[in-house]
């Protein structure tokens, strides 16, 4: 995955304008989750909430949240940008604006939403504007895109209290993106549980080392 990080990328998101065309076509999927056996498409029970994050690789971030308990399905695609219904070369070119992100669909009588962010936070570094590691380009930003202002209150406010834990650390600020959720579009079949599927496959996630409070 990480090959794409040697080409030379937009290192600033597209307008709308300047973004690829895209394609009316949605992705299709799995209907079943490699690992959890749940839909990988809504609508999903009553019972769930949704949010999205990005993190880098999408790979290795999805496995960090179908491991979690209280979690019903999980799934990656591409959010944050303009081009409809992107392949993923695309969203590599840079030209998309979107984000590799990964679809969280968790249960709150099981999971708090605080332990989804503690997971976010403390599984990739929020500090390192459009790249996580070596992994550069806008499509690996951090990105948390929330599906009402309940949830982006929650959100910010996360942030502001990792923030203070990564100062006394000697960690530089946060460039997290943080927004309500716009599309998402399910990535490519074999995207899906990657890891799952190919458990030596590339994973690019590094955390800073800071607990979040």
């Amino acid at each position: 995955m990480s090959i794409f990080s040697r080409y030379s990328k937009p290192a600033v998101i597209p307008s709308a304008e300047d973004a690829l065309p895209g394609r009316s076509e949605a992705m299709v999927v799995p209907e079943r989750h490699e690992v959890l056996g749940s839909p990988l498409v809504g609508p999903f029970p009553e019972d769930t909430a949704q949010i999205v994050v990005g993190m880098g690789c999408f790979w290795g971030a999805e496995r960090k949240f179908w491991q979690m308990e209280g979690v019903y399905s999980t799934a990656v695609g591409y959010s944050g940008g303009h081009t409809p219904n992107p392949l993923y070369e695309e969203v590599c070119s840079g030209m998309t604006g979107h984000n590799e992100v990964v679809l969280v669909v968790y249960r709150p009588a099981e999971v708090q939403l605080e332990s989804i962010l503690r997971c976010f936070w403390e599984s990739h570094d929020p500090t390192q504007g459009m790249r996580q590691g070596n992994d550069v380009g806008t499509q690996y930003r951090s990105g948390v895109y929330v599906s009402d202002e309940g949830q982006l209150a929650q959100v910010s406010a996360s942030a502001e209290a990792y923030q203070q834990a990564l100062a006394v650390a000697g960690k530089g600020p946060i460039t997290t993106e943080i927004a309500l959720a716009g599309a998402f579009y399910y990535a490519e079949p074999y995207h899906q549980q990657y890891l799952a599927k190919n458990p030596g496959g590339y994973c690019g996630l590094g955390g800073t080392g800071v607990s979040c409070p």
